[in-house]
């Protein structure tokens, strides 16, 4: 048996390439799951495919994180038979905003914001996304905006939530080889 050298860089990129890709598939299998079950109110989801974007982000990065959002409302609506609907505008209106302010707020803050804070913003902009669409969409009205509060407490505690149990998740990723800083320094040698 013969043994070859493994590109350290090539085997990040593949590992990183894998988990996003189990990422997203978790993500589009919450997101339809969610969408099946019951709504306590309009538009309400508890946001539960939004523990793996911020898994992504805080494992890898923004661009991890937009991907990962975009292709979990994308496919989540042609799995729901969705597309282009007003569902789908609104779905992605709030991940729009969502990711932009945990994004935005990472970059800025750094290390000083973790994914429960994250979460919490994401939670909130995903909120104030959806009004936006569905005022400029589908309802004109300016008494839609008295339910602006009432979201974004529930989007406080959903995001609280959703971001103890992503901090929990990170952190139990961070332990895999695949994350581990001192495997990368080594080499990442195959078993």
């Amino acid at each position: 048996m013969t043994s070859s050298a493994i590109d350290p860089m090539e085997l990040a990129r593949c590992r990183r390439r894998v988990f996003l890709a189990l990422f997203t598939a978790l993500a589009v299998a919450l997101h339809t799951l969610e969408y099946l079950l019951p709504a306590p109110a309009p538009w309400f989801r508890f946001g539960f495919a939004n523990i793996l974007t911020l898994c992504a982000l805080y494992l890898f990065d923004a661009r991890a994180a937009w991907t990962l959002s975009l292709a979990r409302v994308v496919v989540g609506s042609l799995i729901l038979g969705n597309l282009f609907a007003p569902g789908f505008f609104l779905s992605l209106g709030g991940a729009v905003a969502a990711v932009s302010l945990m994004t935005g707020a990472k970059a800025l803050a750094g290390a000083r914001l973790g994914p429960v804070g994250a979460s919490v913003l994401g939670a909130m902009g995903h909120a104030c996304g959806q009004m936006l669409i569905a005022w400029a969409l589908l309802v004109r009205h300016d008494g839609l905006w008295l339910l602006l509060p009432f979201f974004l407490l529930i989007s406080l505690l959903t995001g609280l939530v959703n971001g103890f149990v992503a901090s929990l998740l990170i952190e139990a990723l961070r332990g895999h080889r695949a994350f581990s800083p001192a495997d990368a320094a080594r080499g990442a040698r195959l078993p």
